[in-house]
């Protein structure tokens, strides 16, 4: 981590330059964390465990089409449970827009004005207008899908009426800064620091629709930059030469994973409004894990740099608690270079197995839960706390609905109640290590 340019939240700056004044002045202000939520139990989660802010997508417009997404009855509910937490809920309406969307985003803006989300994000200047004339007492932001790489497109957005744009995941930490220097203070600047990466300009991907007729940038990405890819021969046909010398072939657009828990100073220090992290299909289990450790490391970082310091092992081993394709830095320190690929496989490493949710307790002592994945009694299983701890406990009991003992819980999403020999809380996520 570069420590010599930090500057500590309070610090006054040490001289007269209104450029340095500003950026103190974002310094102090602590940054939001913002978190995906791909259905109503997961945005719940992410507030529960550290959100300031959750972006959703409804059933239409968002570029998650294969995503679970929100109804507008589960949106309005959780809107709801967001705001008596003081939270905020932006809503996705990022597609790239053809002529025969444009009747239906304004009918959506319409129903969507009733349920009062804080903003929409949007890439499409169609879009753009639409949500302008339609909604225009809810702020608008921009998406990294409008390729945002410059100040004077930040300058542009913010003259149409945008409160803030989010960087192209393909800019350094230096340009980021930049841009804060050249923009007006008063527009925010939301950044992805954690999640998957786009092999494509922004995500502006052509691979899906060409490869399988499904339009990534209308919301059905096939995901084709994480399969396997070979070199073939016109007149070789069948003949398949790997990209590298490797008998399983190759992934050459296959990245890491962003992560940038190591550098909370630095994106403090470059101005930015909004800590994104991606993963709108992701389960309670991941939004959880990476919601509870940016929380803590934004907040230690607020408290003391020494502080922050010393926590970063324990936050490089809670952000490693969910599955994630190793990690890398991205474009944060300059253009990645051959280390920022995967090329031998696409799968996720997963430590951890998401068991469930503790929803609620009957007047037997057990613990209501929808099971996620088969866990037996007498088997060890995590705890995992919202204020940060890790319990270790052993299961006691299991029943079903009916009251009738189980010694394991095989069929998924089954309601069961649970003996753990200890108090737990509402909300509390049960994890197993797996070996």
């Amino acid at each position: 981590m570069e420590e010599n340019n930090v500057v500590c939240p309070g610090q006054t700056s040490y001289n007269n330059n209104s450029a340095r004044l500003r950026q103190v002045s974002y310094v102090n202000k602590k940054p939001e964390l913002l978190i995906p939520a791909s259905n109503l139990e997961v945005l719940k989660t992410a507030v529960i465990y550290g959100a300031d802010a959750v972006y959703v997508g409804g059933e239409m417009y968002g570029l998650r089409a294969k995503a679970k997404n929100f109804s507008l009855l589960d949106m309005k509910e959780g809107i709801e449970f967001a705001h008596s937490q003081g939270r905020k809920v932006y809503v996705t309406a990022n597609i790239t827009a053809h002529n025969e969307d444009l009747s239906g985003i304004s009918r959506y803006f319409k129903e969507l004005r009733e349920i009062k989300p804080d903003a929409f994000i949007v890439s499409d200047p169609g879009v753009f207008d639409i949500a302008r004339e339609m909604v225009p007492e809810i702020d608008i932001h921009i998406s990294t899908q409008a390729n945002n790489v410059n100040y004077k497109t930040y300058r542009f957005w913010y003259r149409m009426g945008a409160k803030r744009v989010v960087s192209a995941r393909e800019l350094s930490l230096e340009e980021i800064k930049e841009i804060r220097k050249n923009i007006p203070e008063d527009l925010e600047i939301e950044t992805f620091v954690h999640g998957a990466m786009c092999i494509a300009h922004s995500g502006r991907c052509l691979l899906s629709n060409y490869f399988t007729g499904r339009d990534a940038n209308r919301g059905a990405c096939t995901h084709p930059c994480r399969w396997k890819y070979y070199l073939t021969e016109e007149t070789r046909p069948g003949e398949y030469l790997p990209v590298e010398e490797n008998e399983r072939g190759t992934y050459i657009f296959n990245s890491k994973d962003l992560c940038m828990i190591e550098y909370i100073p630095e994106l403090v220090q470059a101005g930015i409004s909004s800590f994104k992290v991606e993963g709108r299909m992701k389960t309670a289990l991941y939004v959880a894990s990476v919601a509870r450790t940016y929380r803590k490391a934004i907040d230690d970082f607020y408290e003391s740099l020494n502080q922050y310091k010393k926590n970063i092992p324990y936050y490089k081993e809670e952000i490693s608690k969910c599955t994630y394709r190793q990690f890398t830095t991205g474009f944060f320190f300059g253009k990645p270079n051959e280390e920022a690929q995967i090329y031998d496989n696409n799968t996720y490493i997963k430590e951890y197995t998401y068991m469930g949710i503790i929803s609620g307790k009957n007047g037997k002592g057990l613990y209501e839960l929808e099971q996620k994945n088969k866990f037996s009694v007498r088997e060890e299983i995590e705890v995992m706390k919202p204020d940060g701890r890790n319990l270790s406990v052993t299961v006691k009991k299991i029943t079903d609905e009916d009251g009738n003992d189980m010694e394991s819980c095989p069929h998924p999403k089954q309601k069961i109640f649970v003996d753990f020999g200890i108090d737990l809380d509402i909300n509390d996520i049960l994890r197993r290590k797996e070996n």
